[in-house]
């Protein structure tokens, strides 16, 4: 019996020698784990204070909603703005049986949303987590329901692009999607200006999103959206709504598939309008097609037709191979291989003989301006047209802008050679047409055309400054337009403007490029007053089918409706007493 006392002795000592074993380690750990953790505790609120006070900077930093900068037209007419919208959400996991439950919800917001009680009841009841209850609403109907102070409810803020012209200058602008961050025209080329903001202020808030205020924080500054800078355009809104007008008339009148009237101070590029038809409201742009969102003026190439052959008179004159008062043989058609080429008044005019460069501009005369490409070789007309910048981009501030089609010297064969001299050789756009004949109207120079308004610091790196061709040539070219125009009669004669342009017809080929459509381009290109040109307008017409179609009985009255508007608004100084410039 004693030994067995004995043995159960020694096993209790064994076992609470145990115990205090592995409470010794314990107490030994938990020690250890203290240590560590004052430790732990000194480097984060003595030795990494800094580090961590920035990242809790960090995790609270806010700054106001930022909205882009706004659009003017070069009066200061404005074309572009930002609206604030806001959406209005309920989380479920915020309801409860007091002041957030549905049914106190839909009491208090139905009348403010003006959303009878009853359906909004039925979607605050969804099971959806986040319901979205009404998006959109104005900031006052969103400060109505902040004021409510219901725990379940938050407003999400948004931006929205708006235009407040509609459809003017729709083109030109462009539009913006803030979701998506797509945008078009002006909206697209400006995006940087538009949305830099250069004095950021930030400030830091709760969890809830209350501001903490501190002596660092500015409360005006706060309470202010950061705004991107503003954009003015050298468009003159007024010209711009004339031009639109006027096109659609002539496109609805002749049942036209498209069109565009585009106005340029020659002198510095600056494009006054930029009409393009078919049109869309920037505002609804989802609900446009393709066709009308396109600016084909910048990405559509076509045979600019008659039009072209200022280019290849300059080209000749330049050379030196013509000069003003230089005659070249018409003899109404030619041959080259199996192909026959007319003038288009062949019938009344079967040989006109040798004629002048104002006949030749003035009868639109397809042999003489062959006889006149037939005095460069093609190396010299390639070179010319692409000192006019033909086969490639302009430079506009728009995006999409195509190169054209010339086709290099080397391939030209002798069709190339005798239809590229009155516009069929090549495809342009209507921007290459434009800036091209610029030139012309301003003393030999071509200025990259532009629709942004730029500082002189801008100016200097985006729009160059190109002599094409001299002075003398220039001056010439304009006499004898003005001339042509004056003793013609061409529907754009003007009673107090000498007015230099030139008209011009085109087939319009098949989209696959083999042969051609029944319907036409029609066009105008020319400027005013031609002693000191200020303005320079291209008129083009696709696809016209009711009456005439010619360049001066589709594109001209408007061409005439335009200038004439413009010259009155301008105030432009009358020259049809004063002789076109003449050159020492």
């Amino acid at each position: 019996m004693s030994e067995r006392r004995r043995n159960s002795s020694r096993a209790e000592r064994k076992s609470n020698k145990r115990f205090d074993n592995v409470v010794s380690w314990l107490y030994f750990l938990f020690i250890l784990f203290a240590v560590a953790l004052i430790i732990h505790l000194f480097f984060i609120q003595v030795i990494d204070i800094k580090k961590y006070k920035v990242k809790a900077r960090k995790q609270r930093a806010s700054q106001n909603f930022a909205v882009r900068g706004d659009i003017y037209d070069r009066n200061g007419i404005k074309l572009a703005t930002d609206d604030v919208f806001y959406n209005i959400f309920a989380r479920r996991a915020d309801y409860d049986e007091d002041e957030s439950s549905p049914e106190i919800i839909a009491k208090k917001l139905a009348p403010i949303l003006k959303i009878p009680k009853e359906e909004l009841l039925k979607k605050l009841n969804s099971q959806d987590q986040i319901i979205a209850v009404k998006k959109d609403v104005d900031r006052n109907t969103a400060k109505q329901v902040a004021q409510l102070h219901l725990r379940a409810i938050s407003l999400d803020k948004k931006n929205t692009r708006v235009y407040p012209q509609g459809t003017l200058a729709a083109h030109v602008l462009g539009y913006y999607n803030f979701d998506a961050d797509i945008a078009n025209g002006v909206e697209y080329a400006a995006k940087d200006k538009l949305e830099h903001i250069e004095n950021t202020v930030k400030y830091q808030r709760t969890q809830k999103g209350k501001i903490i205020y501190d002596f660092s924080t500015d409360p005006v500054a706060t309470a202010q959206n950061p705004k991107g800078q503003d954009v003015t355009l050298t468009i003159d809104a007024a010209i711009q709504h004339i031009c639109e007008k006027e096109l659609a008339n002539m496109i609805e009148e002749k049942k036209a598939l498209r069109g565009t009237v585009i106005v340029m101070n020659p002198r510095n590029g600056e494009i006054l309008a930029y009409a393009v038809y078919p049109d869309y409201d920037p505002n609804n742009y989802r609900n446009a097609t393709p066709d009308q969102i396109k600016n084909w003026t910048l990405t559509d190439v076509f045979p600019p037709g008659s039009t072209f052959k200022t280019i290849t008179v300059s080209s000749a004159m330049e050379l030196g191979k013509i000069n003003e008062n230089s005659t070249v043989l018409d003899s109404g058609k030619t041959k080259i291989g199996n192909w026959e080429i007319k003038n288009y008044d062949y019938d009344v005019h079967p040989y006109p003989g040798h004629i002048s460069l104002e006949y030749l501009f003035e009868h639109s005369s397809n042999i003489g301006s062959i006889n006149v490409a037939k005095t460069m070789t093609p190396r010299e007309f390639y070179g010319m047209l692409k000192k006019f910048g033909f086969g490639a981009k302009t430079g506009i501030d728009l995006p999409g802008e195509s190169s054209g089609l010339l086709p290099y010297w080397s391939n030209w064969d002798e069709g190339i050679h005798a239809t590229m001299s009155y516009g069929y050789g090549t495809s342009v756009t209507a921007m290459q047409m434009i800036s091209a004949v610029s030139a012309i109207a301003n003393d030999g120079v071509k200025v990259t055309p532009h629709v942004i308004k730029y500082s002189p610091e801008e100016e200097s790196l985006k729009v160059q400054r190109v002599q094409v061709i001299s002075p003398e040539t220039a001056h010439s070219i304009t006499r004898l337009l003005a001339q042509s125009i004056n003793h013609g009669r061409s529907v754009i004669k003007m009673d107090k403007y000498n007015v230099a342009a030139k008209s011009g017809t085109s087939r319009k080929p098949k989209e696959n490029g083999v042969g051609y459509t029944p319907y036409n381009y029609t066009s105008i290109i020319g400027y005013l007053p031609a002693s000191n040109p200020q303005i320079l307008v291209y008129v083009m017409i696709d696809s016209a089918k009711v009456g005439a179609i010619w360049g001066n009985t589709v594109a001209g009255p408007v061409f005439h409706e335009v200038t004439t508007q413009i010259a009155r608004m301008l105030n432009l100084k009358p020259d049809k007493n004063v002789t076109v410039k003449q050159v020492d």
